[in-house]
């Protein structure tokens, strides 16, 4: 019951607009009660009475059907479309607002979180499981409670024609409360392995359509099929034993709703051949039978997809739950004015507790405006090092300082403002080159933008695209080249303009033509700004003002390329290796 104590949060704020669709709903469901007191009206009062001629029951028909078609043909029509659009239009609203707290939720998640869980399964919560929580605000709030109200009002109504037909019409009342009990308490569970099992087809699939160049060029077609096939059992495995129980449910419960009227029937009969009962009396209670078992069984339906929305709505919250690994202090300052000294103190650094550290103690005073390139062999430890500064994950000992201020002091949004990244992998999102542009800086002018590209070498290629800067690229990037690709990561950062710059292997495995011309947009972005340079090619680095040599998470040389040259260490090593390579 946590979950919906929670959800009622989400609820709160449209309270009126469910009271108001309640209201109207419960004229909406009372107009058709009034069905089975026309019967009996016109089959005591009007066929069946002999002190009316002909014409006088003739004459007494047309007025009251003349008002009943009133009721149901003008009446009833907009009391329907304001019913339904007020209930379609508050459960909307409210998932709205769920998605939109569980996309900054989504934002504020760290890279640790995402390391280690699929996309798909995020998507499938933010979109699958809030979509069925919907059901919870319609059928919960809202149906339950007509359908409740429309069986109070019919059972009203039959108490005030007969008490003895009224009690055998609502005697199975306890078998159906007990089987909806027993049935329904074991469906939650089994319709949330269901939810997690489609969670894990919708992850599957969705990392293999973005990895589905790997699989043509490997031609492992069929060996993947066999994987999907796998997830996709499972799911079956799943659905299966949820749908043998929901079947057993729907079995015993409209059993027992369909037992009913024939109760009802055999005992109203028996009343009427005793004289007991009018022929009237009889027909409306029949009828009123269908008007009170009827939500009876939308209520069964409606247990199935209130489960469906419970399951989804813990596996919502269990999302929301995730907790932060990297959040902000309570008494956290903003990160302004950054000169760009940037002190490493004693630093070391492990994903996981449990995990090895990959950096042991590492101390390193950086100036502003100096510009330190970190080399070494793969998997010593370098892109982690500059993963630090912005807080993508936080020290596991020893500190950071920004100006003399340890950042894990300041609010972490303004310390990523004041810091540029160039990736070796760099992420396009699928709109036009301009919109990739100005994610360094919202607001910035089309003027801002073009001299951005111009500084990043890319305006003369982005000019040669069909549309120019509004030219769509593509999910990931995918119409540009590697290289096209740096030049808009370059140009978003001139157009952010920060104090702090970090290139991760930005240069690496792009053609020599490209290299040159993103090296050369590279050095004016530098220029007096404190710069991080990670690199597996050496000769791209000899300019830097000190290469640090970073080996099984340690700092073994660091000094200018000339100087690790004359010391004709490690550094003299590695760089003669790749002159010969080369």
């Amino acid at each position: 019951m946590g979950s919906i104590r929670r959800y009622m949060k989400f609820v709160a704020p449209y309270r009126v607009q469910i009271f108001g669709t309640i209201v109207i709903g419960i004229i909406k469901f009372a107009i058709p009660l009034l069905t089975p007191l026309l019967i009996k009206y016109v089959l005591d009062d009007i066929v069946g009475n002999d002190l009316l001629s002909m014409d006088e029951k003739v004459t007494k028909l047309v007025v009251v059907m003349s008002i009943m078609s009133i009721i149901f043909l003008i009446l009833r029509p907009p009391i329907e479309y304001y019913r339904q659009y007020f209930a379609q239009w508050t459960s909307s609203r409210i998932l709205y607002d769920i998605r939109d707290k569980l996309f900054t939720h989504i934002q504020k998640l760290s890279f640790k979180y995402y390391s280690n869980t699929k996309a798909g399964e995020v998507i499938s919560r933010v979109i699958n499981d809030v979509e069925q929580t919907k059901v919870f605000v319609i059928t919960g709030l809202m149906n339950l409670w007509l359908d409740l109200a429309t069986i109070v009002i019919a059972v009203i109504i039959m108490l005030t024609m007969d008490v003895s037909l009224t009690i055998v019409s609502v005697i199975l009342f306890p078998f159906y409360a007990f089987s909806i009990k027993y049935f329904f308490g074991n469906l939650r569970s089994l319709t949330r392995k269901r939810s997690q099992a489609l969670a894990e087809v919708q992850s599957y699939l969705h990392e293999r359509v973005q990895g589905m160049p790997v699989i043509k060029s490997f031609a492992i077609e069929d060996e993947e099929q066999k994987r999907f096939d796998a997830q996709n059992s499972n799911f079956l495995t799943k659905a299966i034993d949820h749908t043998r129980w929901n079947a057993k449910a729907f079995a015993v419960v409209n059993t027992i709703t369909d037992i009913a009227p024939l109760l009802v029937i055999g005992f109203s009969g028996y009343q009427a051949i005793k004289g007991e009962l009018s022929v009237g009396e009889m027909a409306a209670f029949i009828a009123y039978i269908d008007r009170l078992y009827n939500p009876l069984r939308r209520l069964v339906n409606s247990s199935t997809t209130l489960t469906q929305s419970f399951a989804s709505m813990d596996r919502v919250f269990e999302f929301m739950d995730e907790k932060y690994d990297i959040d902000d202090r309570p008494d956290a300052i903003p990160c302004e004015h950054v000169k760009g000294h940037i002190k490493i103190e004693n630093v070391s650094f492990a994903y996981d507790e449990k995990e090895e550290k990959v950096l042991k103690n590492i101390s390193l005073d950086v100036s502003p405006g100096e510009t330190i390139a970190l080399v070494g062999m793969s998997g010593g430890g370098k892109s982690s090092l500059v993963s630090l500064i912005p807080r993508f994950y936080d020290v596991t000992e020893g500190r950071i300082l920004l100006d003399g201020v340890d950042i894990r002091s300041l609010k972490v949004r303004t310390l990523r403002d004041k810091i540029g990244m160039v990736l070796q992998d760099n992420i396009l999102f699928s709109e036009s080159v301009k919109s990739n542009i100005l994610i360094g800086k919202p607001d910035a002018t089309d003027e801002e933008v073009l001299e951005a590209a111009k500084a990043a070498n890319a305006h003369e290629f982005i000019m040669n695209l069909p549309e120019g800067y509004d030219t769509k690229v593509g999910e990931r990037g995918v119409k540009l080249s590697g290289g096209q690709k740096q030049r808009v990561a370059i140009a978003r950062v001139f157009i952010k303009n920060p104090p702090i710059l970090i290139l991760d292997e930005a240069t690496s495995a792009l053609d020599l033509e490209s290299e040159h011309l993103i090296q050369e947009a590279l050095e004016k972005l530098t220029k007096n700004r404190t710069t991080f340079i990670v690199a597996h090619r050496l000769s791209t680095i000899t300019h830097a003002d000190r290469i640090v040599l970073i080996e099984n998470g340690e700092i073994v040389e660091i000094g200018k390329h000339h100087e690790l040259m004359e010391k004709q260490g490690n550094y003299y090593k590695l760089f003669q290796i790749q002159q010969l390579e080369n």
